[in-house]
Protein backbone atom coordinates (compact mmCIF):
# COMPACT_ATOMS: atom_id res chain seq x y z
CA UNK A 1 0.00 0.00 0.00
CA UNK A 2 1.18 3.36 -0.71
CA UNK A 3 2.18 5.60 2.30
CA UNK A 4 0.71 8.44 1.24
CA UNK A 5 -2.75 6.74 0.67
CA UNK A 6 -2.33 4.92 4.27
CA UNK A 7 -1.35 8.17 5.22
CA UNK A 8 -4.85 9.64 4.22
CA UNK A 9 -6.44 6.34 5.73
CA UNK A 10 -4.46 7.01 9.10
CA UNK A 11 -5.64 10.50 8.96
CA UNK A 12 -9.65 9.15 7.86
CA UNK A 13 -9.57 6.70 11.08
CA UNK A 14 -8.20 9.10 13.81
CA UNK A 15 -11.69 11.10 12.68
CA UNK A 16 -13.49 7.67 13.53
CA UNK A 17 -13.75 6.52 10.01
CA UNK A 18 -14.88 3.09 10.20
CA UNK A 19 -14.89 2.38 6.38
CA UNK A 20 -11.26 3.61 6.34
CA UNK A 21 -10.39 0.95 9.34
CA UNK A 22 -12.15 -1.55 7.08
CA UNK A 23 -10.24 -1.01 4.76
CA UNK A 24 -6.82 -0.45 6.56
CA UNK A 25 -7.84 -4.01 8.12
CA UNK A 26 -7.74 -5.50 4.88
CA UNK A 27 -4.29 -3.91 3.77
CA UNK A 28 -2.54 -4.95 6.57
CA UNK A 29 -4.63 -8.63 7.82
CA UNK A 30 -2.51 -11.11 6.14
CA UNK A 31 1.06 -9.44 6.99
CA UNK A 32 -0.79 -9.81 10.80
CA UNK A 33 -2.05 -12.94 10.77
CA UNK A 34 1.42 -14.71 9.58
CA UNK A 35 3.50 -13.00 12.34
CA UNK A 36 0.70 -14.31 14.95
CA UNK A 37 0.51 -17.18 13.45
CA UNK A 38 4.41 -17.23 14.21
CA UNK A 39 3.89 -16.79 17.71
CA UNK A 40 0.93 -18.63 18.82
CA UNK A 41 0.44 -21.87 18.26
CA UNK A 42 -3.41 -22.91 18.26
CA UNK A 43 -6.05 -21.25 15.71
CA UNK A 44 -8.46 -20.12 18.10
CA UNK A 45 -5.81 -18.32 19.93
CA UNK A 46 -4.68 -16.76 16.65
CA UNK A 47 -8.15 -15.89 16.16
CA UNK A 48 -8.37 -14.08 19.56
CA UNK A 49 -5.10 -12.84 19.33
CA UNK A 50 -6.40 -11.14 16.21
CA UNK A 51 -9.72 -9.84 17.27
CA UNK A 52 -7.90 -7.97 20.49
CA UNK A 53 -5.06 -6.79 17.92
CA UNK A 54 -7.73 -4.53 15.57
CA UNK A 55 -10.18 -3.68 18.38
CA UNK A 56 -6.58 -1.89 20.13
CA UNK A 57 -5.76 -0.73 17.12
CA UNK A 58 -9.27 1.01 16.94
CA UNK A 59 -9.05 2.12 20.17
CA UNK A 60 -5.48 3.44 20.22
CA UNK A 61 -5.20 5.06 17.08
CA UNK A 62 -5.89 8.38 18.29
CA UNK A 63 -2.24 8.28 19.92
CA UNK A 64 -0.89 7.30 16.49
CA UNK A 65 1.95 9.52 16.09
CA UNK A 66 1.55 10.12 11.97
CA UNK A 67 5.30 11.15 11.87
CA UNK A 68 6.40 8.11 12.97
CA UNK A 69 6.27 4.91 10.75
CA UNK A 70 2.87 3.07 10.77
CA UNK A 71 4.30 -0.60 10.28
CA UNK A 72 6.36 -0.32 13.05
CA UNK A 73 3.55 0.69 15.55
CA UNK A 74 1.24 -1.96 14.47
CA UNK A 75 3.61 -4.48 14.99
CA UNK A 76 4.33 -2.97 18.40
CA UNK A 77 0.48 -3.68 19.28
CA UNK A 78 1.07 -7.21 17.58
CA UNK A 79 3.75 -7.87 20.01
CA UNK A 80 2.27 -6.65 23.11
CA UNK A 81 -1.22 -8.42 22.58
CA UNK A 82 0.69 -11.60 21.98
CA UNK A 83 2.65 -10.98 25.13
CA UNK A 84 -0.89 -10.30 27.02
CA UNK A 85 -2.43 -13.54 25.58
CA UNK A 86 0.69 -15.60 26.88
CA UNK A 87 0.38 -13.97 30.06
CA UNK A 88 -3.54 -14.80 30.06
CA UNK A 89 -3.00 -18.36 28.66
CA UNK A 90 -0.48 -19.01 31.35
CA UNK A 91 -2.87 -17.68 34.47
CA UNK A 92 -5.83 -20.07 32.72
CA UNK A 93 -3.54 -23.07 32.09
CA UNK A 94 -2.52 -23.03 36.13
CA UNK A 95 -5.85 -22.46 37.46
CA UNK A 96 -7.77 -24.72 35.02
CA UNK A 97 -4.78 -27.25 34.78
CA UNK A 98 -4.93 -27.33 30.89
CA UNK A 99 -2.62 -29.20 29.93
CA UNK A 100 -4.92 -31.67 27.74
CA UNK A 101 -6.42 -28.82 25.82
CA UNK A 102 -2.71 -27.35 25.25
CA UNK A 103 -1.35 -30.56 23.71
CA UNK A 104 -4.16 -32.40 21.75
CA UNK A 105 -4.99 -28.95 19.27
CA UNK A 106 -3.23 -29.27 16.19
CA UNK A 107 -0.86 -26.83 14.09
CA UNK A 108 -2.29 -25.30 10.96
CA UNK A 109 1.31 -23.86 9.57
CA UNK A 110 0.47 -25.94 6.33
CA UNK A 111 -2.39 -22.94 5.33
CA UNK A 112 -1.70 -22.10 1.66
CA UNK A 113 -1.76 -18.49 2.67
CA UNK A 114 1.11 -18.58 5.17
CA UNK A 115 3.31 -21.11 3.67
CA UNK A 116 3.40 -22.23 -0.36
CA UNK A 117 5.90 -24.95 -0.12
CA UNK A 118 7.70 -27.84 1.86
CA UNK A 119 10.41 -26.02 2.53
CA UNK A 120 9.00 -23.11 4.01
CA UNK A 121 6.68 -25.35 6.01
CA UNK A 122 10.19 -27.20 7.05
CA UNK A 123 11.63 -23.65 7.80
CA UNK A 124 8.35 -23.21 9.53
CA UNK A 125 8.39 -25.94 11.90
CA UNK A 126 12.42 -25.56 12.68
CA UNK A 127 10.94 -21.47 13.80
CA UNK A 128 8.19 -23.45 15.82
CA UNK A 129 10.77 -25.22 17.63
CA UNK A 130 12.51 -21.71 19.12
CA UNK A 131 12.00 -20.58 22.49
CA UNK A 132 9.27 -17.84 22.20
CA UNK A 133 11.81 -15.21 22.87
CA UNK A 134 14.03 -16.33 20.01
CA UNK A 135 10.80 -16.71 17.69
CA UNK A 136 9.52 -13.34 18.23
CA UNK A 137 13.47 -12.13 17.35
CA UNK A 138 13.89 -14.16 14.14
CA UNK A 139 10.37 -13.29 12.88
CA UNK A 140 10.66 -9.55 13.18
CA UNK A 141 13.87 -9.69 11.49
CA UNK A 142 13.72 -11.81 9.09
CA UNK A 143 9.48 -11.42 7.87
CA UNK A 144 9.62 -7.65 8.72
CA UNK A 145 13.19 -6.92 7.90
CA UNK A 146 13.70 -4.66 11.39
CA UNK A 147 17.26 -3.91 12.57
CA UNK A 148 18.51 -5.52 15.81
CA UNK A 149 17.70 -2.03 17.20
CA UNK A 150 14.67 -1.64 15.86
CA UNK A 151 13.56 -5.09 17.83
CA UNK A 152 15.49 -3.98 20.81
CA UNK A 153 13.07 -0.80 20.67
CA UNK A 154 9.81 -2.64 20.01
CA UNK A 155 10.23 -5.24 22.92
CA UNK A 156 11.50 -2.97 25.21
CA UNK A 157 14.73 -4.83 25.84
CA UNK A 158 18.71 -3.74 25.89
CA UNK A 159 20.07 -4.70 22.21
CA UNK A 160 22.64 -7.29 23.92
CA UNK A 161 19.29 -9.27 24.66
CA UNK A 162 18.12 -8.73 21.27
CA UNK A 163 21.82 -9.86 20.04
CA UNK A 164 22.05 -13.27 22.31
CA UNK A 165 18.41 -14.41 21.00
CA UNK A 166 18.77 -13.37 17.93
CA UNK A 167 22.27 -15.96 17.86
CA UNK A 168 20.81 -18.31 19.65
CA UNK A 169 17.51 -18.64 17.50
CA UNK A 170 19.66 -18.68 14.22
CA UNK A 171 21.91 -21.57 15.67
CA UNK A 172 18.89 -23.05 16.44
CA UNK A 173 17.76 -23.49 12.88
CA UNK A 174 20.66 -23.95 11.61
CA UNK A 175 20.52 -27.31 14.07
CA UNK A 176 16.88 -28.14 12.87
CA UNK A 177 17.02 -27.69 9.65
CA UNK A 178 20.53 -28.89 8.39
CA UNK A 179 18.90 -32.07 6.78
CA UNK A 180 16.68 -30.17 4.03
CA UNK A 181 18.76 -31.51 0.48
CA UNK A 182 21.01 -29.53 -1.06
CA UNK A 183 18.88 -28.06 -3.79
CA UNK A 184 16.75 -26.42 -1.37
CA UNK A 185 19.44 -25.16 0.86
CA UNK A 186 20.36 -23.23 -2.39
CA UNK A 187 17.15 -22.06 -3.04
CA UNK A 188 17.03 -20.92 0.33
CA UNK A 189 20.64 -19.35 0.28
CA UNK A 190 19.46 -17.70 -2.63
CA UNK A 191 16.25 -15.57 -0.97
Amino acid sequence: MQSEYMYQLLIKMKDGDQQAFHTMYDATYQDVYRTVSFLVDHQQDREDVMNEIYMQMWTSIANYDTNRPFHFWLHGLVIRQVQRFRVKSWRRFRIFERIRAFSREESHWDQPAVLMDGTKQMISKAIQKLTDKQRMVIILRFFHDYTLEEIATLLDIPLGTVKSRYHAGLQALRKNIWNLPPERMEKINAN
